[in-house]
């Protein structure tokens, strides 16, 4: 085996985005285009004499990137990689291997929620030796190494063998292939009352989980099924598949449809959730009823306490702007620290290695503790059963029961997707002009008592995020948010975030479309969203 040194130039376009680079398959597939971007992750971070995680959501291309990844760590100086068999990880478990082996980071291969296939979706993401996706300070940095690259570093030899668990070599690199699944089985175990749960499932509990043909598949078949008794086929859609077997792989009412008729059917079964593509979201449906992310969030953080991991209460709560308010009515009840951070899941990362939020989440269906640094699928699933377990109601009293108690955040995002760049930033700019302007006007007989650009300083380290999204704030407590988002590959996806409290005991039972529609109208009206994009519609509503 030969180390050889390849020559190369710089490739336009590799700028990391919230959650790594992310392509379209054949982009990555193209000459040089991998193999750049993963040298400058290794030229920014250092790989001589380190140890890294390796694994991927088994999207298409992710066997022959593993097999390439593994080949320039070997070729860079890396004195181990511990890899997924078969290149699998979901990458809530690999944040947890990085902490649990202390190695100096992980490359996780994935595009998250999106499409996977050959000319669909791929992506690469470097998380830090914390668990956590890297800080803007660190992909600031891969991306300006991409522009000045002009050679790359890889070992000629065969494939690794990967397909089964065991120690092997490759020029002097230690390659320790494992079980995906064992090790965040256990952390599981010792966070929730299992016992309570067998119980549940054992006295006749039915539930639906849908992996998607992702990469969950493997880890809920084993957890639910195997440790705690769901009956078998409880896990539909289990086989991790290279093109999610033509699904979206996106956990919410729209791509989940099939759980969402079968839980709104006549004969649903008494819970239901859906994970996406690399593991890290959830959807929550009960019986009959929906569970927002937001209204998840605020939910666990009012009952962790019932599940062994969070006995002794929480330091915190954490979400990101976008998310509704409804956590931090019950950290307030709480008398618990809140925080309210832009997008991204890095952003929490400073918060839970400093201890001062345990609980943190997301509206895109991301939910998470300070068990691993990035948002956990399966982890909320687990919360919510633990919970159900112990309090022996369904999830529709649960809702109810929490919103008598704390009012209701009605909730929604609007998604308008691949739209033309240069229109979504043209609409964005228009809006950041008038901000100042728009405090006392009336929309939709709403009074705007605030307008501005949310710029965030962690309280960790004093950093400074600007331009994480507009806010626009209605005197009754209504709120619309918009921001152009970073996980798409192709135009620009434009959310619209739209949020009204009704304190109680009336109208806490309305629909959330219906409750919200005054703010809907006034969204369009204020950004004019058609006159630039020509959509009078979003695309995708959760």
């Amino acid at each position: 085996m030969t180390i050889q040194t390849v020559a190369t130039t710089p490739i336009e376009g590799q700028k990391p985005g919230t959650s790594g680079l992310r392509k379209k398959t054949p982009v990555f597939m193209g000459k040089h285009y991998l193999e750049n971007f993963v040298q400058a992750i290794f030229d920014t971070v250092g790989a001589k004499g380190k140890t890294f995680v390796l694994g991927g959501d088994g999207r298409y291309f992710n066997d022959r990137a593993a097999q390439v990844i593994l080949r320039m760590a070997a070729a860079n100086g890396a004195a181990r990689v511990i890899v997924g068999q078969g290149a699998l990880l979901s990458t809530p478990a690999a944040s947890h291997l990085i902490r649990l082996n202390k190695t100096d980071g992980g490359i996780i291969m994935s595009a998250s929620h999106n499409p996977g296939g050959p000319n669909e979706d791929f992506g690469v993401k470097f998380n830090m030796p914390n668990g956590g996706p890297a800080p803007e300070a660190v992909t600031e940095a891969m991306f300006a190494r991409t522009k000045t690259l002009t050679e790359y570093r890889i070992v000629e030899s065969q494939d690794v063998d990967i397909s089964s668990p065991g120690r092997r070599t490759l020029a002097g690199m230690v390659v320790d292939v494992v079980d995906p699944v064992t090790d965040y089985a256990t952390l599981m175990e010792s966070l929730f009352d299992f016992a309570a749960i067998r119980a549940m499932f054992a006295g006749g509990f039915r539930m639906s989980m849908d992996s998607m043909c992702a990469i969950t598949g493997p880890y809920a078949v084993e957890i639910l099924e195997n440790r705690l008794g769901a009956p078998k086929g409880t896990v539909v859609h289990a086989t991790p598949l290279p093109d999610f077997g033509g699904m979206h792989p996106d956990p919410n009412p729209t791509w989940a449809h099939e759980l969402m008729a079968e839980m709104m059917g006549p004969d649903a079964p008494d819970f239901g959730a859906a994970s996406d593509g690399d593991g890290d979201r959830n959807m929550i449906v009960g019986r009959g009823t929906y569970v927002s992310p937001s209204d998840s969030l605020a939910v666990l953080s009012a009952n962790a306490h019932l599940a062994p991991g969070y006995a002794k209460g929480l330091a915190g709560v954490a979400r990101s702007m976008p998310t509704s308010a409804a956590a931090d009515r019950v950290a307030d009840a709480l008398g618990i620290a809140k925080f309210e951070t832009p997008t991204g899941w890095k952003f929490f990362g400073n918060l839970l290695d400093a201890g001062r939020a345990t609980l943190c989440g997301e509206e895109s269906f991301g939910t998470g503790s300070d068990h691993v640094r990035e948002k956990d699928g399966l982890w909320a699933i687990l919360l919510w059963l633990n919970i159900l377990a112990v309090r022996k109601e369904s999830v529709a009293a649960i809702l109810a029961g929490h919103w008598a108690k704390y009012g209701r955040n009605y909730y929604s995002r609007h998604d308008f997707e691949a739209i033309p760049t240069d229109k979504a930033d043209a609409m964005v700019a228009a809006l950041r002009s008038k901000l100042a302007s728009l405090p006392g006007q009336v929309v939709e007989g709403m009074a705007i008592a605030a307008a501005d650009d949310f710029a965030y300083t962690d309280p960790v380290d004093g950093s400074v995020s600007q331009k994480q999204g507009i806010r626009i704030l209605f005197a009754d407590g209504s709120r619309i948010v918009m921001r152009l988002s970073g996980t798409g590959t192709e135009g620009a996806t434009l959310r619209v975030y739209l949020e009204r409290y009704a304190p109680g005991p009336d109208g806490l039972n309305l629909d959330a479309q219906k409750a919200l529609a005054p703010v809907i109208r006034a969204a369009h009206a204020i950004a004019d969203i058609a006159g630039y994009t020509g959509r009078t519609a979003p695309d995708v509503v959760t």
